[in-house]
């Protein structure tokens, strides 16, 4: 994980630094600094609509007793996009807009809750038991009630 983190704090700014001054190159040194503040008032905006509506169904997920995992995660896929967006650069400000999108940011939040339930299943002792005809899978294990 530290080697990941490690190559992209290294890359991503030489692709920022890359970008800004090919883009600045073609249309100008004002122009570009002015794309980077458009792009950062318009993730702005589109974050704080996308934020509103994540909160929203949360709220509904909690009132009809569903667990709320998925609006969770797409919230910390928003707060990620907000910290792109703001990030001064074009690369990073399209993964921030691609976060916006609510289909792929759903799309994200199943892949991780699905990786991350299996995984920590597996790690808690839990086992498969057996899947019904819908394809839903019964777990079984054991846990233990600790009051305080």
């Amino acid at each position: 994980m530290f080697r990941i983190l490690f190559i992209l704090f290294i890359s991503v700014p030489i692709v920022e630094i890359f970008l800004l001054i090919q883009v600045g190159d073609r249309i100008g040194a004002g122009w570009t600094i002015f794309l980077v503040i458009l792009t950062a008032v318009i993730g702005a905006s589109l974050l704080r609509l996308q934020g509103l509506a994540t909160m929203r169904r949360l709220n509904e997920c909690a009132s009809r007793g569903e667990p709320p995992a998925i609006p969770m995660i797409e919230g910390g896929f928003l707060l990620v996009a907000g910290a792109l967006l703001l990030t001064p650069g074009f690369f990073t400000d399209v993964v921030g807009f691609l976060f916006l999108v609510p289909p792929i940011r759903q799309q994200l939040a199943m892949a991780i809750l699905k990786k991350g339930v299996w995984a920590m299943a597996g790690q808690a002792g839990f086992r498969e038991t057996r899947t019904d005809a819908k394809g839903h899978k019964t777990l079984e294990g054991e846990y233990e009630r600790k009051d305080d």
